[in-house]
């Protein structure tokens, strides 16, 4: 008989949903983890780096105050503040997962895992059978070759969130989420910041549209420094830190954030032996109901690469277990949303509009500005976009894209949407609150209704 139903191995935010859901099923549990509880997100990444922003924000919001007719003055920031309140936040949600864990009863197993057949794990010198294991291990920032780190002038995200300095002149390789939101940090505090992207554009995963808007309000309102199409080729830790470049320049700067994306955690799990060839990119391949090519042997998060965000880990764990308890259950990416928590903050879900052309959508697009929308005039936010792309043939709403404020929050209607496959004239029939943001995505809608006629 196994020692449990369930053993998971690595327990971040895919990890404890996972288990969470595991023991909803009646399945007898375990997780197993190296580290702290929490894994990256809780620890060093989503909740660490959103205390920052929400500091940051506030920043903003009170340099704003003068366009609405209120003075402040005298406004300063205490670094050493703004981290403990950062470390605090981590304190209370990390000690809140851990609770819920041990009230619902799941046994937590303390170190280093490893796979072995069964599946079995292996933990030091103790084999836990199990009926089936979710490999759950996430994933580590990715440093380019070439690229020395100190920890303390040149970093990753894991140091950044820690806030240790501020530095007067910081640069940032990369321009994907994490580099936009730690530019916006680091600027609202004080730092001036050039951001280095290798591909000749910045922003390259985003939509065009929002990205072209992104680069005016974020980056050239603040005085943000881009160099585009140029690679660092060697970063050199130091005061300052000497950065060369590949057009033979070498960039002097006080410290370096390098923010050029992460890899999975997936080495010396003992895959190999189980016959699961990771690739070259080292990600663990599945299908769509989160199982390996190994039997009982399940795998979520960002150790698989398919979206690399909390809350699809969360949401491939529901699925990895509802298929343990023999409910097919698939997973359906296109309506997975994602947000940047910059000021005015992102929020996405579903194909962009290069991306609906490639899968050979016959695409049309139609877009709704925040200066025409009554609340974000009032609130003198019309620095925004809404962003729709669909399809012209048959109607149905195949990506949103929106730029503006509440914009992480909005996104989650179109999620919806696009998740039961709705078309622009269901949605254009909906009610939304005047005045409110969401109107941006009414406008939106009825504009892409009325390309259709009866």
């Amino acid at each position: 008989m196994a020692d449990f139903d369930l053993i998971i191995l690595g327990a971040g935010v895919g990890g404890h949903g996972a288990a969470l859901h595991a023991v909803a099923c009646g399945l007898k549990t375990a997780i197993v983890e190296a580290a702290e509880l929490g894994g990256t997100c809780i620890n060093r990444g989503c909740i660490p780096s959103k205390a920052l922003l929400a500091v940051a924000g506030h920043v903003r919001e009170i340099t704003h105050w003068g366009s609405l007719g209120i003075t402040v003055q005298g406004v300063s920031v205490d670094r050493a503040a703004i981290a403990a309140h950062a470390a605090s936040v981590v304190s209370k949600i990390r000690s809140d997962l851990t609770k819920s864990l041990e009230k619902l009863g799941v046994t937590i197993i303390s170190g280093q895992g490893s796979l072995e057949p069964g599946p079995a794990v292996r933990v030091g010198s103790q084999l836990y059978t199990a009926r089936d294991v979710i490999v759950a291990t996430g994933s580590v920032p990715f440093v380019p070759p070439g690229i020395s780190l100190d920890g303390t002038t040149v970093f990753t995200s894991d140091q950044a969130v820690r806030l240790e300095s501020l530095p007067p002149k910081l640069a940032i390789i990369g321009s994907g989420y994490i580099g936009l939101e730690f530019a916006d940090v680091y600027t609202a505090l004080g730092c001036e910041v050039v951001m280095i992207e290798a591909m000749n554009t910045l922003m390259p995963a985003f939509d065009p549209d929002i990205a072209r808007l992104a680069q005016r309000v974020f980056l050239k309102s603040r005085n943000i420094e881009t160099l585009v199409g140029i690679l660092a080729t060697k970063i050199t830790p130091g005061t300052p830190v000497k950065i060369e470049l590949s057009n033979d320049t070498i960039l002097e700067v006080d410290a370096c954030l390098v923010a050029t994306g992460r890899v999975p955690v997936t080495e010396g799990l003992g895959l190999s032996a189980l016959g699961i060839d990771t690739g070259r990119r080292r990600f663990i391949p599945v299908d769509t109901r989160m199982a390996t090519d190994y039997p009982h042997l399940w795998a979520i998060g960002d150790a698989t690469g398919q979206m690399m965000l909390a809350h699809a880990a969360a949401a491939q764990g529901i699925t990895a277990v509802e298929n343990i308890c023999g409910r097919p259950t698939h997973m359906d990416y296109r309506s997975i949303p994602a947000a940047v928590f910059t000021h005015p903050e992102m929020g996405f879900v579903g194909l962009t509009e290069p991306q609906a052309k490639q899968e050979n959508y016959s695409v049309a697009t139609v877009r709704a500005y925040y200066g025409g929308n009554s609340k974000a005039i009032a609130s003198q936010e019309t620095d925004g976009l809404v962003k729709l792309v669909y399809d012209k043939t048959q109607g149905e709403l195949l990506g949103v894209h929106i730029l503006g404020s509440h914009a992480a929050d909005l996104i989650h209607e179109a999620s919806q949407a696009i998740a039961r496959r709705a078309t622009v004239q269901e949605l254009a029939k909906l009610v939304h609150v005047h005045p409110t943001y969401a109107e941006t995505l009414d406008e939106a809608y009825k504009r892409a209704a009325a390309s259709f006629h009866p």
